[in-house]
Order: C-alpha cells, then sequence, then structure tokens
C-alpha cells in the first residue's frame, strides 16, 4: 500500500495542535494521510487508553483521516532506540509515504524531542535490504518538522501553510480531545493558544492563520507558478 503522506507525532492530539490544518488541506486536495501516535499517550492524569483511543479516533475522522496507528511506546517514556527505530520503520515500508512530517528536533517535552530522532532515524532504517523487518524497502522524499506546543520559542520556519480555510474546522478537531481541552481545567486555554499561535504564523506570510513547518534539506521548485504560489 502507497500513501502520499505519513504525519507521526508522539501522542494523540500532539499532531492536531501541530499541523491539523494542514492535514485538512492535504485530504481536500484528494492526498492520501496516515496517522502515526507513538504511544496511546498513557499514563496520563487525565483519561484512560480507551478513553484517548476513541477521541483520537474521532480527531481522524473530522479530519477525514481512513487510517491511523498507534504504537506500543509508553507516555513520558519515548526513546530514539533501536527497537523503536525498526518499529516505526516498518510502518514506513508498509506505507511507503512520500512526505513524512514530524515534531520539530527542540521541545521542552522529551518526548517530542526523542520523537524527532525517531522520525529520522526510522526514514534511514525504512530503506534496509538485510533485515528482519517486514516489508519492501522504502525511503521517504522528504521529511517536514511541524512545531510542538511545548515549544516557547519562536524558531525559523522554512515555510509556513495558508490554514485560513481550516482553522475553525482544526478548533473543531481539537475540542474532540475532551479528555485532554474540554473537561480537564489545566489545558482549557489550549485551544485559544493555538489559534493565537496560527494567527502569528498567518500574519508572516499575509495571511490570517498559517502552520509553520522546517526542513533539513533544501526544498525545490519545479515550476514557474512555484515561484509566485510560494
Amino acid at each position: 500500500m502507497e500513501i502520499d503522506v505519513m504525519v507521526m507525532g508522539a501522542h494523540p492530539d500532539d499532531i492536531e495542535i501541530g499541523m491539523g490544518g494542514t492535514i485538512l488541506a492535504l485530504n481536500a486536495a484528494g492526498y492520501n494521510v496516515i496517522l502515526v501516535d507513538l504511544s496511546d499517550g498513557e499514563p496520563t492524569p487525565a483519561g484512560t487508553h480507551d478513553i484517548r483511543m476513541k477521541e483520537a479516533a474521532k480527531a481522524a475522522q473530522m479530519m477525514h483521516v481512513e487510517k491511523r496507528v498507534t504504537l506500543d511506546m509508553v507516555n513520558r517514556e519515548i526513546m530514539d532506540t533501536v527497537e523503536n527505530r525498526k518499529k516505526l520503520a516498518t510502518v514506513m515500508r508498509e506505507y511507503k509515504p512520500k512526505i513524512i512530517f514530524a515534531p520539530y528536533w527542540e521541545d521542552g517535552h522529551p518526548d517530542h524531542i526523542q520523537a524527532s530522532r525517531l522520525a529520522q532515524a526510522s526514514r534511514f532504517y525504512a530503506k534496509f535490504v538485510k533485515t528482519e523487518m517486514p516489508f519492501t524497502p522504502h525511503y521517504p522524499g522528504k521529511l517536514f518538522y511541524f512545531f510542538s506546543s511545548h515549544l516557547r520559542i519562536k524558531m525559523q520556519p522554512s515555510f509556513v501553510f495558508d490554514i485560513s480555510d481550516y482553522i475553525d474546522k482544526k478548533i473543531e478537531v481539537l475540542a474532540s480531545y475532551e479528555s485532554q481541552f474540554v473537561s480537564n481545567q489545566r489545558n482549557l486555554a489550549v485551544a485559544d493558544h493555538v489559534r493565537q499561535e496560527n494567527g502569528y504564523w498567518g500574519r508572516q506570510i499575509g495571511r490570517k492563520y498559517g502552520e509553520p513547518f522546517v526542513c533539513q534539506e533544501n526544498i525545490a521548485l519545479s515550476s514557474a507558478r512555484s515561484l509566485f504560489d510560494a
């Protein structure tokens, strides 16, 4: 099975916070997107495994994503190990994404940092020929990084994607994580914070709302039209 885009995060809701609007835009444009959560978010003060899984499934449905995979890593204990590299690489080999999105490598949450390292290493592992990993080798063409909510400083992105048409739907998607952002009094301001952050990045490109991304590789523009779209 081959898909266009794989988006991975450490916990359910990381992906939606970082790039929910872009996922909505990708699906609206007809691209196939798969979501990969390294953990179910447990243990956590608010929620249970079953609750988190139901919320994640609802969020995926609202973003028109047909496939969401949850690996068996543990919240707060995610590490860039050979074992975990192979787990994630196996998913890459199975679905063969052209593009991968992952958390940015600098963050206040250790799991996000490790998830970023895992994405880069697993991308390399996925192309191994002599390996016990199932499925045929695959090397995703691009790896982009999104910013997570624990990043408190403004980094310089490689590009900002206009999500002005999708910001309201993105906020609705976040509300599907009721245990985290609705009934949890500590996180009631998260949705407003996300809207404000996306508003900040939108202003940087002359739009209402945007989501920033970083790439460690050069990004090719293949047509003259691309210069005007950028």
